[in-house]
């Protein structure tokens, strides 16, 4: 089987959703389940990761394990949304490439409402891989309209975090493999 390419974003989506996680301690994550909706509490005003990739979130959060990460979200968005975003973003660190010169990528940092973020993926056992998973931070506008416009429906996958390490922890890659939500590469 090929190698993915190294900056891919695979997810799981529809002709009109994308599938991101994020992880959140239960006081936010079973009320925004049980209202389909992030609730007053969820901070509007501050930066937001989202991540297409359910192992680099189950790298980020423990498994569901680490403290105010116990409830993991899947949180299915418009890919109208998610593109906005994506428009709307400036890569998280500098790269002489791609900006003219570090003040020019610190004003565009500031002036954007999205961050991209390329960050290894992982294996089952949470080892990094060689391509890399996308994260994309959300700030002011973004933020606020993720919680309040593109947000389609919010699932707590938490039971399914623990099922895959229960298998992984077993040494059953095989079952733990075939629990995994198909992330295709998006469009």
């Amino acid at each position: 089987m090929p190698e993915p390419p190294k900056y891919q974003i695979r997810a799981a989506h529809t002709a009109t959703t994308v599938t991101v996680y994020q992880a959140y301690a239960p006081r936010l994550g079973l009320p925004a389940v049980r209202d389909g909706r992030f609730p007053a509490a969820w901070k509007r005003d501050r930066m937001t990761w989202i991540k297409p990739s359910f192992l680099w979130m189950m790298y980020r959060c423990g498994w569901g394990t680490k403290q105010d990460q116990e409830t993991v979200l899947a949180v299915e968005i418009t890919r109208e949304g998610f593109e906005w975003a994506l428009r709307h973003a400036c890569l998280s660190h500098y790269d002489a490439d791609r900006h003219a010169d570090h003040a020019a990528w610190k004003r565009q940092l500031r002036q954007s409402p999205a961050r991209v973020q390329w960050d290894p993926e992982r294996d089952l056992h949470l080892r990094p891989l060689p391509h890399r998973s996308l994260q994309l931070g959300l700030a002011g506008e973004a933020a606020r309209r993720y919680a309040d416009e593109w947000t389609v429906s919010l699932t707590d996958v938490t039971p399914l975090a623990h099922q895959v390490h229960t298998a992984v922890r077993n040494g059953d890659l095989a079952a733990a493999r075939a629990l995994l939500p198909p992330e295709p590469p998006y469009p």
